[in-house]
């Protein structure tokens, strides 16, 4: 089992400044954290009204199957080169650099990785907008038996592509950001380019039908992925180096880095690929399933972002910093700290949101053109992504913790081998269950996923504090278990009495969203007031940290 292979150490002085450091430490994590949890709510409540207008104007079926679709080539973009060149190479070498005092190195190495990328970026845009038409043949293969739906795709396709250089520098300004424990940047970025969707879906539709809301996402990725993150860094003191850049490309950080991204860029990671793998399978489901699959994936990814997204990108510069510095105990204790904490936010909300799954998708986006036909789908793919939401949450501190050590191969090992066996795991689900199997299959493949990664790290720090991660997991459990059954109840009792009323069929749309407004609302509050309860009588240290960040 999870057990911690350290010797309990014995009171001192030198012990006492530990644990004053240690909780130093966790005060600075747990700032950040509150900090990102606030912009990254912000930017997933407006990503819900982006839904909204969205499935208001255009419902759940062509026209969103091609706007869907149109992002698979530029996503797949930045999943495979940029981002993966982020999290697992340059934040790590770049937190060395700024840890052991060398700011200028860090800076050198910055802009010799950022003209190189961009130029390597621009040249696959170019190839995508070259060879757009069989790319989108390739990865949704149903649309060819849609007439049109191709045509359509590759069009707005294009559109996209070139907002990709946006985003990968923005990504790298973030990270030098981020190294230097800076998180406005990325907590409001991704507020601005929802914004630029929104303006989209609000007034460039009128002129561009669907293809206006590309327009507005790559406006506001100029804007919130470009324009600021460099605002920012040049506020806080960073620059770009030109002279001597040619001489910099052979700094010994700007080799590592391309050393520790080359496993990346070979190799096939789960989390950046299973939604492009699950949505090439959804595309011969007919109209409307790759919608329901990407509605679905929105909502789940709500919880994950404020919770999981939010204390792994607070937690990482601090994990990165200890390993350059050889603290590996305090890095021990600061990732059973962040998973634990991700753990008992995440664990309720996944199951809280199996149970509430059709009352969120009919207030977020039932109204307009999208009906209750399509509310029903999206909710039951959300039920069976929802199963996940605990696998991906720790997966993103589990991963960080690697990449924290400067080890991108395993990662990347783990994800290409779990890969191999959640493509073939599509097929019988998606026959069993349609769209709803897909969703499934992502959910036990990042379980599969996060559990072996959780071993192997365990293995190579030789313990993470696992006795107290599973003391917590199981007291999570044991309160979630009382939060569902009263969720449960309630929920059945108020559909009951809603249904009893007749109002839906005298008032339509208009109540659909009054009673799921009611339900969500009495629900939540009651079932997390339940679940605090709990947490309290079982004396969860967790407590703790709402406590703080609520303060923050």
């Amino acid at each position: 089992m999870l057990s911690n292979m350290s010797t309990p150490e014995t009171p001192s002085a030198d012990s006492s400044a530990t644990g004053s450091a240690r909780q130093s430490t966790q005060r600075r994590v747990i700032g950040a954290t509150g900090l990102m949890m606030a912009g990254i709510l912000l930017s997933r409540l407006l990503g819900l009204f982006r839904e909204r207008v969205i499935a208001q104007h255009f419902g759940q079926g062509f026209k969103t199957d091609v706007y869907t679709g149109a992002f698979t080539i530029p996503d797949l973009l930045f999943f495979l080169i940029a981002g993966g060149a982020l999290s697992s190479a340059f934040i790590p070498v770049f937190s060395e650099y700024i840890a052991t005092n060398r700011e200028k190195e860090a800076w050198r190495i910055f802009s010799a990785v950022a003209s190189v990328m961009t130029l390597i970026v621009v040249i696959l845009i170019i190839i995508g907008e070259i060879f757009t038409w069989p790319l989108v043949n390739l990865t949704n293969p149903g649309y060819a038996a849609i007439p049109g739906k191709i045509e359509a795709t590759v069009r707005l396709t294009r559109i996209l592509l070139p907002a990709q250089v946006c985003f990968f520098l923005g990504g790298l300004m973030m990270g030098t950001l981020t190294a230097r424990n800076l998180f406005a940047g990325q907590a409001f970025g991704p507020v601005i380019y929802n914004l630029g969707i929104i303006f989209g879906g609000e007034f460039l539709v009128r002129y561009y039908d669907v293809a206006g809301l590309c327009y507005g996402a790559v406006a506001g990725a100029i804007a919130g992925n470009l324009i600021l993150q460099w605002v920012l860094v040049r506020r806080s003191g960073g620059y770009f180096v030109t002279k001597g850049l040619r001489r910099h490309l052979r700094h010994p950080g700007v080799i590592q880095v391309w050393k520790l991204m080359l496993p990346v860029i070979l190799g096939l990671s789960l989390p950046q690929v299973s939604m492009i793998i699950g949505k090439g399978f959804a595309s011969s489901l007919g109209d409307g399933a790759q919608s329901a699959m990407r509605n679905a994936n929105i909502l789940m990814q709500v919880p994950l972002g404020v919770f999981a997204q939010a204390t792994a990108i607070a937690i990482f510069p601090t994990m990165a910093a200890q390993a350059a510095r050889k603290e590996m105990v305090e890095l021990k204790h600061s990732l059973s700290f962040g998973i634990r904490s991700i753990l008992f936010m995440t664990i309720p909300a996944s199951a809280l949101m199996i149970v509430l799954s059709l009352p969120i998708v009919q207030l977020i986006l039932q109204a307009g053109k999208f009906h209750t036909i399509d509310a029903q789908m999206t909710a039951n793919v959300l039920c069976y992504f929802a199963v996940g939401i605990f696998a991906w949450s720790a997966h993103s501190i589990i991963t960080r913790g690697f990449y924290a050590l400067q080890d991108s191969r395993t990662p990347v090992i783990v994800g290409t081998a779990v890969t191999l066996m959640f493509i073939p795991l599509n097929w019988p689900l998606r026959a069993w269950l349609q769209v709803s199997g897909l969703a499934l299959a992502t959910s036990i493949a990042a379980t599969v996923h996060m559990l072996t990664m959780l071993f192997l790290l365990r293995k190579r720090l030789k313990g993470i504090d696992g006795d107290r991660l599973l003391i917590s997991v199981t007291k999570i459990l044991m309160a979630t278990g009382v939060a569902v059954i009263v969720c449960l109840e309630l929920r059945n009792g108020l559909q009951n009495h809603f249904a009893g009323s007749h109002l839906l069929t005298s008032l339509g749309a208009v109540n659909v969203t009054r009673e799921s407004a009611a339900i969500l609302l009495l629900c939540l509050v009651t079932s997390t007031a339940c679940y605090l309860c709990m947490a309290f009588l079982l004396r969860m240290d967790e407590v703790q940290l709402l406590r703080k960040l609520a303060r923050k």
